[in-house]
């Protein structure tokens, strides 16, 4: 039976990724137009391989770069970027196909709903409000609620206090099978991967289900909890 559902929303929830290169393109040309030399390319390639190396939700990515090409902040260029990118980024975050029919299911088959994410708390709020999506949760967990990250055990049994939920009886979404997948079995949920979030290449998630379209959560639950029904 399964009484409790938990998403990650990075690459889960919303098409993250997208919505970062579309960001950091944007910013890119914000700074070349606002003085920063260089070829786009080289530039976008550089902020993501400090991205990969200090976190994807770095706040002070753009001042990293212009200290390692400049040797000092330009705050005429760092405006320009962060003007660029915050513009971007509201244009281009964007949900997964049927997001929200499958939230609104769970809520009418009376299935709780939390989030778990590393990115930072106010960030996962304004992500999820602008989205729309606030009318589905009343409580998230973040890596800043614990000083630690996926796939940590904190963040999930804190998750299960917050859903009333044993860890049997919870399931965990998310797209990254090294924390959301290995982090949810390490305490005993059932898992299911968004596979159509993938950006690794993964070839084996560890996890109990695998997820074309979000959709099939709902398909999953209503099927565990059939069977669950009828052998009782």
């Amino acid at each position: 039976m399964i009484k409790g559902v938990i998403f990650d929303i990075d690459n889960t929830l919303t098409d993250f990724m997208k919505m970062k290169r579309a960001a950091v393109d944007a910013a890119v040309e914000g700074m070349m137009d606002a003085g920063l030399p260089g070829a786009k390319d080289d530039l976008v390639k550089e902020v993501f391989e400090v991205y990969w190396k200090e976190g994807i939700e770095d706040q002070k990515i753009f001042d990293k770069i212009l200290k390692a090409k400049l040797g000092r902040i330009d705050y005429k260029i760092l405006a320009g970027g962060i003007l660029a990118y915050r513009r971007a980024k509201n244009g281009s975050m964007t949900l997964y196909p049927r997001v929200n029919q499958t939230l609104m299911e769970l809520m009418k088959l009376g299935i709780k709903r939390t989030v778990i994410s590393d990115a930072p708390k106010m960030e996962v709020w304004l992500r999820i409000v602008s989205l729309g999506l606030h009318h589905y949760f009343d409580d998230i967990i973040t890596s800043e609620d614990f000083g630690v990250k996926k796939p940590d055990p904190k963040p999930y049994r804190r998750a299960l206090e917050v859903l009333g939920t044993k860890p049997e009886e919870t399931l965990m979404v998310g797209d990254w099978p090294d924390r959301d997948i290995k982090g949810a079995k390490g305490v005993g949920m059932r898992t299911a991967w968004a596979k159509y979030g993938d950006t690794f290449g993964t070839q084996e998630s560890g996890a109990e289900f695998e997820l074309d379209d979000i959709s099939q959560v709902v398909d999953i639950v209503r099927h565990e909890n059939g069977a669950a029904v009828a052998a009782g």
